[in-house]
């Protein structure tokens, strides 16, 4: 089988649920926000995204954690790419956008114990407190190259 991923050059993937509206927010956030157009998107519900979080050791038949995935192949450089899940994912995904986003490392000085079980209550309860759509979103065509 074939790998339905092919990562970027450089850059990153975000896997998120595509039909959690607080998630969907979150997309569209950072779809205007990243000039660079650094990141990239996979639905959880899609083959891509899917295949990233079995890749990374995720259940894709239970998606409660946000997953960010780094990538930085220059030439000759093959490193594995950074992995992040949580809020330090959410962490990294702030302070990728660049300026003043970059604050957003401040958040490092509370350590994960205390940071991911906030984080694992709000994504437990994502659909109760925000809602859920029937289907993933869909982009528009001026945004579809940066869906996996």
């Amino acid at each position: 089988m074939s790998d339905p991923v092919r990562p970027p050059d450089t850059g990153a993937v975000i896997v998120f649920d595509g039909v959690c509206v607080l998630c969907n927010g979150w997309v569209r956030f950072l779809l205007r926000h990243d000039r660079r157009q650094r990141y990239r998107f996979a639905a959880m519900q899609g083959e891509a995204g899917r295949a990233l979080l079995a890749r990374h050791g995720l259940d894709p038949d239970d998606p409660v954690s946000f997953l960010l995935v780094e990538y930085d192949l220059a030439p000759g450089y093959a490193a594995a790419p950074r992995v992040s899940t949580d809020s330090t994912a959410i962490r990294r995904v702030l302070a990728g956008l660049g300026g003043l986003w970059r604050v957003a490392h401040l958040a490092a000085v509370l350590p994960g114990f205390v940071r991911d079980p906030l984080y694992r209550l709000i994504a437990r309860n994502r659909y109760r407190l925000f809602g859920r759509r029937d289907v993933c979103m869909v982009p528009t065509p001026e945004e579809r190259a940066r869906f996996l």
